[in-house]
């Protein structure tokens, strides 16, 4: 592979979004790529506590991206997150709020309803994340797939994830035969899929014109980089959390209240 630096480790990046989350096994490609991408339009199909919205969001906000980011959800949850309260949307709108207020938003409604408020061809970064049987993933993708432009990125999680009626991989499989596609295995599975047309690839960002190389060393390369760097993301965490933990347990003891 030739040399490739991330922004994610050229700036020592951290997450602005606390909280845990599947997506940190990804967070430094999804911050990567929107750097990459460069998108005028960017929208999420499914953000519950809004882990990689915000990746995206703050990947926009430190390369001073002129970009409009939405999230879509309705906030209540489905039969695979189960339900949740109030707090989850409040505390996404109240980040958001704080950090990206005048360039991201959340609508709060189904995909469908969302739908109809985007033009064909304008989103240039789609994230599919939803509700995840075959059935719904399907939908979502063959409903939003006009709204993506040409040369436009899709990007599926869970493409790996095969427990009970998680059915995003069978799509994804049929996608493969299709389309220029890269997959990331760890993490569950990320898939990033790239729409027919648009600029030639030669004149796209070297991480996009890596990710769908013909080379299978290097697209191999990339898919470990990535891995390393989610792995690194979630030690430094941890580390961080047991260091926390230490010094109140210090102070604890100071203050005669061990």
């Amino acid at each position: 592979m030739s040399l490739y630096v991330p922004p994610s480790l050229r700036v020592d990046f951290e997450p602005r979004l606390r909280g845990q989350s599947t997506w940190m096994d990804h967070a430094c490609f999804g911050y990567d790529l929107v750097a990459a991408k460069a998108p005028r339009l960017l929208v999420e199909l499914g953000s519950q506590r809004g882990f990689s919205f915000g990746v995206f969001c703050q990947s926009v906000r430190s390369h001073s991206q002129d970009c409009t980011c939405y999230a879509v959800d309705t906030w209540e949850g489905d039969q695979h997150t189960g339900s949740y309260g109030e707090e989850i949307y409040d505390a996404l709108a109240g980040h958001v709020r704080e950090h990206y207020r005048h360039y991201a938003y959340l609508l709060r409604m189904t995909f469908d309803a969302a739908s109809p408020q985007f033009s064909d061809g304008s989103i240039d970064l789609l994230h599919i994340d939803g509700l995840h049987t075959y059935e719904a993933v399907s939908h979502d993708f063959n409903t939003w797939y006009p709204k993506v432009a040409e040369g436009g990125i899709i990007l599926f999680h869970d493409i790996a994830e095969r427990q009970g009626d998680f059915g995003v991989w069978r799509l994804w499989e049929e996608l493969e035969q299709q389309h220029q596609t890269f997959a990331f295995k760890h993490g569950h599975g990320l898939g990033v899929l790239r729409k027919p047309g648009g600029k030639p690839l030669e004149q796209e960002s070297q991480l996009i014109q890596l990710l769908f190389a013909d080379s299978p060393e290097d697209r191999q390369a990339l898919g470990e980089l990535y891995s390393i760097g989610g792995q690194f993301l979630k030690s430094r965490r941890q580390a961080r959390k047991f260091r926390q933990s230490r010094e109140a347990a210090v102070k604890r003891k100071l203050s005669g209240k061990s």
